[in-house]
């Protein structure tokens, strides 16, 4: 996988609520409020005009940062979370998810069996490589104080469809190379947001998916 930073145009779901406190003492509470309030504190003084509608965006998604650590470090177990979808096979190929409430299709082209009514699973997944990409550079640029005023991004992934059909062996039938092309807009440095794009890379969670191997069970029901 490569990611090509481009700096040539450079100029919440539900949150871990820190009030569930579980079992920790009141000196051990005290102590990492304390903590996490001086950390929001220096966060926020990083951060720009507040009365701005990005400076005002930026301070709440620290806020979600602090809530979210306070609520871990009182109670560990709460930084373990699971998310899930639901699908359904309708049409030739295509499948109707949901998730969270959203609903949403994923389908082929006709050279690929489908109906051609939505996005095909691996242009989803580029699409939501790209989605986490914007979530991580929103969160990070808010907590490095670095002014992100837009964000432009692009992905493609060559793929052998002989390994889907089987015509090869030895062919994986995913992705063999992704490429990413990411285009901030700011008043910050090219240094400045070259140093965003490497924290975003070490905390993106699908480019973890992409660029690591994730253990996977199926169950099969067939009764």
């Amino acid at each position: 996988m490569s990611t090509t930073f481009d700096t040539s145009t450079t100029d919440p779901t539900e949150i871990i609520d820190p009030t569930t406190n579980g079992a920790a003492g009141s000196g051990t509470r005290a102590q990492s409020a304390t903590a996490s309030t001086e950390r929001l504190a220096a966060e926020l003084a990083a951060i720009g005009d507040p009365t701005d509608e990005r400076g005002a965006t930026d301070r709440a998604l620290v806020g979600i940062v602090e809530a979210t650590r306070s609520a871990v470090e009182t109670t560990p177990g709460a930084a373990s979370v699971t998310f899930s979808t639901t699908g359904h096979a309708t049409g030739a190929v295509a499948t109707a998810l949901l998730s969270r409430g959203h609903a949403w299709l994923v389908d082929e082209p006709g050279s690929l069996g489908g109906d051609d009514e939505a996005l095909n699973p691996v242009e989803a997944a580029l699409g939501a490589f790209l989605a986490c990409q914007t979530v991580t550079y929103r969160f990070w640029a808010a907590r490095l104080g670095i002014r992100l005023d837009d964000l432009q991004l692009d992905a493609e992934g060559d793929l052998d469809v002989r390994g889907f059909f089987g015509l090869e062996p030895g062919v994986r039938p995913g992705f063999s190379r992704v490429r990413v092309r990411v285009r901030p807009s700011g008043p910050e440095t090219a240094e400045r947001y070259a140093e965003l794009a490497r924290v975003v890379d070490e905390h993106c969670p699908v480019l973890d998916l992409f660029a690591n191997t994730t253990p996977v069970e199926t169950t099969l029901v067939t009764g």
